[in-house]
């Protein structure tokens, strides 16, 4: 039966001339969001990884039906070909209720990898655990490794275990309404004192953001990329008006900032950064507001806060970030973690090495 599933079913590699072949699949598939888009592949090849977008084409629909883009990293200065990690965040965007689909896509994806020097393949599925989606991708999991078709075991996750994700389909009021008091009266004080809101619209102001963001980092004990990662981000996504760079300013001096992103129907609160000044002014409330205003106006019907502890705890280390996402009135969503499936154990130590995003 898989032999037929292998010949309706094709997996093939997207060149660049059908860009937004690939951006409309993952766009409008369920669980697509901006980590399996076309432009996050260029922004991790600016970062080392080499990105590899796979689709699975129904040969009698004449469509894509299952898509993974997989980045690929190994050691410097050695080919791809000679033994690499790779690595499919967020996917792959899959009907995990259809065997059919799932058998021949891994089958598939399988030889590819293993043809082209892949040390392993690990993978981070964007589904809802607690839902039946996420039982059936629990249940097809099963299935694939008593068929010995997928033998992946679980691995630390290099992705948020968990985030919250908010609601944006009722009107402004009705949002407004569903945040704690507090949150609410925050959005409101920042805009009387005289705090601005505005997009940047040039390299130098996300370089003047980033030292913001080394601040933060210190403050929070965070890593962060170097300047050069966000100023590319910014370049990538942009023009394409699928990140913006939101600035919080009061008399000229800039007190905080934020990277959003719309991809789909999803928005994304990326990176943020706060000065150690005028924190009273409450900019940062006033700008996570203002990023769910534009994502609603470019469809957005998602806000996903991308990243909390893996637990409530007090004593985790982000707790009080944790704190700041749940007071606007969002869900808590929990991710499968990671898989990995190996091919060739005796290279996976020095791999491991360079499994870094």
């Amino acid at each position: 039966m898989a032999v037929l599933h292998v010949k309706r079913y094709r997996l093939k590699a997207i060149s660049s001339e059908q860009r937004e072949l690939w951006d409309r699949f993952v766009a409008e598939h369920p669980q697509g969001q901006m980590l399996q888009s076309w432009t996050w592949g260029e922004l991790k090849a600016f970062a080392g990884w080499s990105p590899l977008r796979l689709a699975l084409w129904d040969e009698e629909a004449q469509e894509i039906v299952a898509a993974a883009q997989v980045l690929r990293r190994t050691a410097p200065h050695v080919p791809l070909d000679l033994g690499h990690l790779a690595y499919v965040p967020k996917g792959p965007l899959l009907d995990w209720s259809r065997g059919d689909l799932c058998a021949a896509f891994f089958t598939q994806l399988h030889q590819i990898l293993r043809s082209q020097g892949a040390v392993a393949l690990r993978m981070e599925p964007g589904l809802e655990m607690g839902t039946a989606e996420g039982e059936v991708f629990l249940q097809q999991l099963a299935t694939l490794r008593s068929e010995a078709i997928l033998q992946a075991s679980a691995v630390p996750a290099i992705q948020p275990l968990r985030t919250i994700v908010l609601d944006l389909t009722p009107d402004e009021e009705t949002l407004l309404a569903q945040m704690k008091e507090k949150w609410r009266y925050n959005v409101r004080l920042a805009g009387r004192r005289g705090v601005t809101i505005r997009v940047a619209d040039a390299p130098a102001e996300v370089r003047r953001w980033y030292q913001l963001l080394q601040v933060t980092g210190e403050r929070d004990q965070f890593g962060i990329h170097d300047c050069d990662y966000y100023v590319r981000v910014w370049e990538l996504f942009h023009p394409r008006n699928e990140v913006q760079l939101l600035l919080a300013e009061h008399d000229g001096q800039l007190l905080a900032g934020i990277f959003a992103g719309v991809f789909g129907r999803q928005a994304s609160y990326l990176y943020g950064a706060s000065s150690n000044e005028q924190r009273h002014l409450m900019p940062n409330y006033l700008l996570q507001w203002e990023a769910m205003r534009w994502a609603r106006q470019r469809g957005a019907l998602l806000y996903d806060f991308c990243g909390i502890p893996e637990t409530d705890a007090e004593t985790e280390a982000m707790a009080g970030v944790y704190r700041f996402k749940r007071g606007w009135g969002g869900r808590v969503v929990q991710f499968p973690g990671g898989y990995q499936q190996v091919y060739r154990p005796l290279l996976m130590n020095l791999a491991n090495r360079f499994l870094s995003v």
